[in-house]
């Protein structure tokens, strides 16, 4: 394979984070589908490891976390039996905690909706704090970890939504109408007025309006976690590092202290470049 220019390495990165699927990537740059895959495993995967490394010893003072639910392969219910019960085929949920001051997307983990995943992520959190927070998150059981994982070192509380009836028919994919929402202490003393998920809430639209592979009722979906893995590690990178946000005039990782300037896309692409190098000595 012709190895690409920087430019157009530029122009794939541009259209992939901005919600694009692979096909309309492949017809807007002329790239080959196979050369925009290879270029996202390899862009994924020096994402992944840049985050891993840079979001440590942060200093938020508080957290909000959620999940959102997307599938690769198939839906669960159409997972062939020979590839039921195994990860990567059906439902995929990308945990996700964020810093509501930094809008800072501090750790994420994409695995199950279950109590065993759910530890490994709020671990994977914990060790990228510098001290104790408060955090909130909804009223998912698995949260419960939290306990297993911080002690008493944190404040913890639960924003438990409270829903009306269903009234639709057959086929509806959103949630029926929330009428209200408790606020349940967990752990430690958490202020009241800071609990609340909206911010992470927020943020998990973000990523579905920027990652196709989140869009509803399309088949844009993964075909393999890998992949999707990998596009998260991008939209994070971007997200973290590129993307100002409106409120703060400045990206979450300026924020956060995380970096002092502001990324642009070659800077991605860089990192890619730097990896080759790297490999090549």
């Amino acid at each position: 394979m012709n190895r690409l220019s920087r430019e157009k390495r530029r122009q794939l990165v541009a259209a992939l984070v901005e919600g694009n699927s692979l096909r309309s990537t492949v017809r807007m740059t002329g790239v080959a589908k196979n050369t925009v895959v290879k270029l996202l495993i390899e862009l994924g995967t020096v994402c992944s490891e840049y985050q891993d490394k840079a979001l440590r010893n942060l200093t938020c003072k508080r957290i909000q976390c959620d999940e959102i639910w997307a599938f690769c392969y198939a839906k669960e219910n159409n997972v062939p039996d020979e590839k039921k019960g195994v990860f990567g085929y059906g439902d995929v949920w990308t945990w996700t905690a964020l810093d509501p001051d930094t809008k800072l997307i501090v750790s994420y983990f994409i695995g199950l909706r279950n109590a065993e995943h759910a530890t490994l992520f709020i671990r994977d959190l914990a060790d990228r704090l510098a001290h104790k927070v408060q955090l909130t998150t909804d009223g998912l059981k698995a949260y419960l970890a939290v306990d297993d994982v911080f002690g008493a070192d944190i404040d913890y509380a639960q924003l438990v939504k409270l829903y009306g009836p269903e009234n639709a028919g057959p086929g509806r994919y959103s949630p029926p109408h929330c009428i209200g929402a408790e606020k349940k202490t967990v752990t430690g003393k958490p202020t009241s007025e800071n609990v609340f998920t909206s911010h992470v809430e927020c943020q998990i639209l973000t990523k579905r309006m920027s990652m196709r592979r989140f869009t509803r009722l399309t088949n844009g979906f993964s075909k393999k976690v890998e992949n999707l893995e990998h596009a998260v590690a991008l939209h994070f990178v971007y997200y973290n590092f590129c993307r100002i946000h409106q409120s703060l005039r400045v990206t979450p990782a300026m924020a956060a202290g995380v970096t002092d300037h502001l990324w642009e896309i070659e800077d991605i692409v860089t990192l890619l470049e730097d990896k080759e190098r790297e490999t090549s000595n």
